[in-house]
């Protein structure tokens, strides 16, 4: 990853991060008419979530199979972290939607 993209990576989350905080100071409480913005919001996560767990999961598989082509006598530890790898990933989308079933009523 050049230092430009992770540049620009790093100020989309602060901005992002920035962000989030402003949900709870502008929330209101009150009447539970109209739009039910945690379902809305848990879609548009774990669209995000499932989003980033494939182009994270597109990369350690690229990576690994690079690695594999550059030492194959390497593969039994390649393979062992690729599969831990990729289950820690797997578990993004999984926590995000559990987290959906949770909250979304």
């Amino acid at each position: 990853m050049s230092r430009i993209t992770f540049a620009r990576l790093s100020k989309l989350f602060l901005a992002l991060s920035i962000l989030s905080f402003a949900a709870p100071a502008l929330a209101q409480g009150g009447t539970e008419t109209g739009t039910n913005w945690v379902a809305i919001a848990a879609g548009f996560s774990m669209a995000f979530a499932s989003g980033i767990c494939a182009l994270a999961q597109g990369k350690a598989t690229a990576s690994a199979a690079e690695s594999l082509a550059r030492n194959p006598s390497a593969r039994a530890g390649i393979q062992l972290a690729l599969i831990l790898g990729l289950a820690l990933i797997e578990s993004l989308a999984l926590y995000t939607l559990v987290i959906i079933f949770v909250k979304v009523k």
